[in-house]
């Protein structure tokens, strides 16, 4: 077993072989984690949250579901979910996005910085498996990002289907309501 405890507002790289698993955990509560991976045999095949609603037929992920790679191969399964609420549909944060919101881009940590980094790759836009992130899909097509549900201690386990590289982010974002207002540190457990 390997534990990596990765600071708010920082991310890290972790190589994992198949059928191992991945246990995310929130230390503390309401902090969202920006999920990535790629193929380790090949970069350009990658985790991709379009095709995992594709394959699912669903905006949400629940246990049981697989999540798919690009190429349309299955990356990971949800084997178990304190949660159940995760996001698959916004980017990761960037200086473009800061500015935009909060006019406050330069020098700000991000979650694209920070998995890029990582990962040694320099990917213009990369959209994870938000886990733990609640974003509220209404009726009329609008959606609303919301306080994560998540409490400490809570987690998600996921099965490697592949051997992966992993692309972590604990998220940057405390100007709106996506970590609760506060970033916090994650566990990640690998067995």
């Amino acid at each position: 077993m390997q534990e990596y405890i990765i600071g708010a507002c920082s991310g890290k790289a972790i190589d994992v072989k198949k059928n191992k698993t991945i246990t995310v955990v929130d230390l503390e509560g309401q902090q969202v984690v920006d999920f990535f991976a790629e193929a380790q045999c090949n970069a350009d095949e990658f985790l991709s949250t379009g095709v995992t609603i594709d394959c699912n037929d669903s905006l949400k992920i629940k246990v049981g579901n697989t999540i798919f790679t690009n190429l349309y191969r299955p990356m990971f399964i949800v084997v178990s979910d304190d949660v159940g609420e995760h996001d698959l549909l916004h980017p990761c944060c960037r200086p473009e996005m800061y500015d935009f919101f909060y006019n406050n881009g330069t020098g700000h940590s991000s979650c694209l910085d920070n998995i890029n980094t990582s990962l040694n790759e320099k990917r213009p836009i990369i959209t994870p498996f938000n886990i733990f992130m609640y974003t509220k899909i209404n009726e009329d097509g609008s959606i609303s990002v919301e306080e994560p549900v998540s409490k400490p201690g809570d987690a998600i386990k996921l099965k490697a289907l592949m051997d992966v590289r992993l692309g972590i982010a604990a998220c940057s974002v405390s100007e709106s309501k996506c970590n609760g207002g506060k970033c916090s540190p994650i566990k990640i457990i690998i067995e």
